[in-house]
């Protein structure tokens, strides 16, 4: 009987452990997603600096400037010109749809609130799970889609509320713009971080992180020089802005950089469910540093009951199956087959569905 009361005290310090652990990791990235609109924020309402795709071009050169290089000096497989020979097309493709995920976000701020936005970004959460159950082949419970559902009534309060106070104060549409940009958005980074998850369990968070570089500044390039060259002219440049500038690259930075390690530990829906804590930061910061007043309709009140049921319904269905039982039966090398698949020049990348990583 003592054994076993160790076993289960030992068992449970463990989980516990574990638990703090994620929970602490969670919290780092959503302080610097708050970060992130905290500097938007400030460069498109304070100083009327809207520059989306130059501020994702920041971020990009840096992660082009350490992690791209980083593949360049590499010998053998792992080369930059290796990758790129067998898979060029998939990360260009995974680089416009970061790009745009990061552009629609960050021109929503033109539009909207702080609060709204990252209220808003949880739409991200259905869209991982839902994208996780086909591609990764993770498979969950009845319980998760009712926390889905739960949580979509909220966003939709959210939507619905924007649209009666911007109405209100005469900007009705431009609220409503904004919303949907969010969920535009939301829907993009959903696609990358399920892709990102993938890319990270079987191959490794360094090339993720520098193709996105290589394919982000290129992209990106291309579109400030296109979209917004006129609208970088007129930044009334100054050591503020510059501040400005410098602190949204710096945690967009840190979010790119930390989020493989995190998803590595936990998975894209867990890290996404941890991120909803950013909600609350930027509901204080819009309180106390921009002075959001609480002039919304009573369908507002209902988005943080809504959004926090649904959250909590979906926290608490712990028994997430972590993939099918016939993939279970897949051994290792039918893994490996489908790694050799993707390698391989002649087959385009097009392969059947994956098996789960190997544990």
């Amino acid at each position: 009987m003592g054994f076993l009361l160790t076993f289960a005290v030992f068992f449970f310090s463990l989980f516990l452990r574990e638990m703090l652990i994620s929970v602490a990791l969670g919290q780092v990235l959503s302080l610097l997603i708050c970060g992130i609109g905290l500097t938007s924020k400030y460069l498109s309402e304070d100083f009327h600096a809207n520059t989306p795709v130059f501020q994702s071009f920041l971020n990009y050169i840096l992660l082009f400037l350490v992690y791209t290089t980083t593949l360049a000096v590499r010998q053998g497989e792992e080369n930059l010109l290796a990758i790129l020979r067998r898979r060029w097309w998939k990360y260009m493709i995974l680089g416009l749809i970061d790009l745009e995920a990061n552009y629609l976000v960050v021109k929503a701020y033109q539009y909207t609130t702080l609060t709204s936005i990252q209220l808003l970004d949880c739409f991200v959460i259905p869209v991982v799970i839902l994208l996780s159950w086909f591609f990764l082949l993770i498979r969950y419970k009845a319980v998760h889609f009712i926390g889905i559902v739960v949580c979509i009534l909220g966003m939709g309060c959210m939507v619905g509320a924007d649209v009666l106070v911007g109405r209100h104060q005469g900007a009705g549409e431009n609220k409503l713009v904004g919303d949907l940009l969010v969920l535009g958005g939301a829907t993009l980074y959903g696609i990358s971080n399920v892709w990102e998850e993938y890319i990270i369990r079987t191959l490794s968070r360094v090339e993720f992180l520098g193709m996105i570089g290589l394919f982000g500044a290129f992209f990106s390039g291309i579109q400030l020089a296109i979209m917004e060259h006129k609208e970088l002219l007129k930044v009334p440049w100054d050591w503020q802005i510059g501040l400005l500038y410098v602190g949204f690259s710096a945690c967009m930075f840190g979010l790119y950089s930390f989020m493989p390690v995190v998803i590595k530990k936990t998975s894209a829906t867990s890290v996404n469910l941890s991120l909803l804590t950013a909600d609350l930061y930027s509901l204080f910061c819009g309180l106390f540093l921009f002075h959001y007043k609480h002039e919304e309709p009573k369908v507002a009140r209902r988005q943080p009951q809504l959004s926090l049921h649904g959250i909590f319904v979906l926290s608490s269905g712990r028994s997430v199956l972590l993939s099918d039982p016939k993939i279970l039966r897949s051994t290792e090398q039918s893994f490996q087959d489908f790694i050799s698949c993707l390698s391989s020049p002649s087959s385009l990348g097009w392969c059947s569905t994956p098996p789960p990583p190997p544990t």
